[in-house]
């Protein structure tokens, strides 16, 4: 059973009931994944970089202080004319410095945080202790704290492969060959990477596992390095040699988080309607772009920018007729498991996601989450060893336990669109990665048309009605 610890939180939020079909336009803030890899190459430069729109939420908050107690210096960018050009926070300026250890780095429950920052710490002088939130020490840590053993740091845990842990950096890093598995993350492989070309003889990693998840994180990852001058080679697959040399200093543009888009574009499959994601890049590393082609799977039309006036910019999601039951493999893009999950248990038939076992050390055990929130609202969510059946019934209103984990708190909001009184626990949490989470929620809903004025409102979209339950 997923473990929560949200009891110092406030009351619950109650999710906010579509009225009928949406027609929403929603700007998304800055992707996590992109604005903390950029902040760790930005802070290993061969000179100042400045980070434009980037993602100001908890998790970049963590990896700014992370590095700042390094002796890294971030500045916010005020312009000229006092006008920010990002609507959600002011642009960064990264400037490198030689870094210092006698710190001790609050990790929260950002991933990034936690797999990023050991290896470039292991470059600073002094000691350096990771710890995180209370959650934080039961994700898994083991391939990093292995990882930097085997490349001659000098580190202390308690042998259980988990935070918190403490090194002695030196101001260097042998390098070299490296074997690790990464079974349980992928972030493992991309924060050995970050840093690489900075160790002394680079990085020769060969991932050993079983499976490697989420593939196209590590993708970004070399991406981002070979835009800053790095040479990465990919002899075979699961395997990666950096060489060493400089980072070069780059001002880069963060692209809106794709990953955050999906509950608000599978919206439109859960209440009807036509939800647009605006800006969304035409080429990109971000898993999230895999919604285009997930949705459809659902009934969704997906319209890009161009293909229909209707759209001007980013994409457009319509929801379709009938919302079917799919079975899919997730394992490229296990983030989008949550909304694809909720999604699956308001169709109109049996779905089973798979590729996602690893989810088990996220934020929280997502699997039993989901499992657990679903069911106790009436539905019926079957764990399997790497993913989860999920069979529709009738739900209920009641309480969605966030688990202190941002993704579990959207999925609550959109089973809300159409079951009354979800009352998640902590929509707070959604400060992890997207702050502006219940407003942009709000406004999205608010798009629906207006309410009736008679004493019962019965909307029926799609052959699914609003009015506190969904009948497959």
């Amino acid at each position: 059973m997923a473990e929560s610890t949200h009891s110092q939180q406030p009351g619950p939020w109650i999710a906010p009931l579509a009225r009928g079909p949406l027609r929403g336009d929603v700007a998304l803030p800055g992707s996590k994944s992109l604005t903390n890899r950029e902040l760790v190459l930005a802070a290993l430069a061969d000179g100042p970089s400045t980070i434009r729109l980037p993602l100001h939420s908890r998790d970049s908050a963590l990896m700014v202080a992370a590095l700042r107690q390094l002796g890294v210096g971030i500045d916010e960018v005020v312009p000229a004319d006092g006008v920010a050009p990002n609507p959600y926070g002011p642009d960064l300026r990264i400037t490198p410095a030689p870094m210092h250890g006698d710190v001790a780095v609050d990790c929260g429950l950002a991933g990034t945080v936690m797999r990023f920052l050991p290896p470039l710490a292991a470059l600073a002088t002094g000691p350096v202790t990771v710890d995180g939130d209370p959650y934080a020490r039961k994700r898994p840590m083991g391939a990093i704290i292995r990882a930097l053993a085997d490349l001659g740091v000098d580190v202390t845990d308690d042998g259980d492969g988990a935070m918190p842990f403490s090194f002695t950096g030196t101001g260097a890093v042998r390098g070299g060959r490296l074997e690790i598995d990464a079974s349980a993350s992928s972030q493992f492989v991309s924060g050995l990477l970050l840093s690489a070309a900075r160790f002394d003889e680079g990085l020769h990693l060969t991932h050993v596992g079983d499976r490697l998840p989420s593939l196209p994180h590590i993708d970004m990852t070399v991406a981002a390095l070979r835009a800053r001058g790095v040479r990465v080679d990919q002899p075979s697959i699961g395997e990666w040699v950096v060489h060493p040399g400089p980072i070069a200093a780059r001002d880069v543009v963060i692209e809106p988080d794709l990953s955050n888009a999906a509950p608000f574009a599978a919206a439109a499959l859960v209440a009807g309607g036509t939800v647009r994601i605006r800006t969304w890049p035409t080429d990109t590393t971000q898993v999230g772009a895999d919604l285009e082609t997930l949705l459809p799977l659902w009934g969704a039309t997906v319209t890009r920018d161009g293909d229909d006036l209707v759209f001007d910019g980013g994409v457009g999601v319509a929801g379709g007729a009938s919302l079917p039951g799919v079975t899919l493999d997730l394992t490229r893009g296990g983030e989008l498991a949550p909304a694809l999950v909720a999604l699956s248990a308001l169709a109109d038939g049996p779905s089973e996601i798979t590729g996602i076992g690893h989810l088990r050390g996220h934020e929280t055990d997502r699997l039993a989450a989901l499992a657990a929130d679903v069911n106790r609202s009436g539905g019926s969510v079957q764990e399997l060893d790497d993913g989860l059946r999920i069979t529709p019934a009738p739900l209920h209103g009641g309480g969605w336990a966030a688990y202190d984990d941002h993704r579990m708190a959207t999925a609550g909001a959109l089973v809300g669109l159409v079951v009354d009184g979800v009352a998640v626990d902590d929509v707070g949490c959604t400060a992890k990665t997207l702050p502006q989470f219940p407003e942009l929620w709000a406004d999205l809903v608010a798009t629906g048309p207006a309410p009736d004025t008679g004493t019962v409102t019965v909307t029926v979209t799609d052959g699914r009605p609003s009015d506190g339950s969904v009948t497959p």
